[in-house]
């Protein structure tokens, strides 16, 4: 499991603790907020989305996009394959180095 998967999940579990206890009184919305290491109009914020979507509404939908800089699939393969067979041996420095040379462009691979 992803990283990023845990902490989503420990989030949800923080923050259902923390809104159950300020529902029943026993925390403010300062408190609460502090607890999940927030600010109150933060706090706010995913009370407002609780109610509306549930446990749901908390996802961090950010984490579900690919990012704009990932190179395409193809594009990585051909370049591993390019290594493979003419260049093994290189340092990642001076293959890509060449890779610049050659037209490359400089993506997150």
């Amino acid at each position: 499991m992803r990283r990023t998967v845990v902490q989503q999940e420990i989030r949800k579990m923080r923050f259902g603790e923390a809104y159950s206890d300020w529902n029943e009184g026993r925390l403010t919305q300062a408190e609460a907020a502090q607890i999940l290491g927030m600010c109150e109009r933060s706090f706010r914020r995913y009370v407002a989305r609780f109610k509306a979507d549930g446990m749901d509404g908390l996802i961090d939908k950010r984490l579900e996009q690919a990012s704009h800089r990932r190179a395409p699939v193809d594009e990585v393969m051909a370049l591993t394959d390019r290594y493979r067979q003419r260049h093994r041996g290189w340092n990642v420095k001076h293959f890509h180095i060449w890779y610049q040379r050659t037209g490359g462009q400089l993506r997150a691979l």
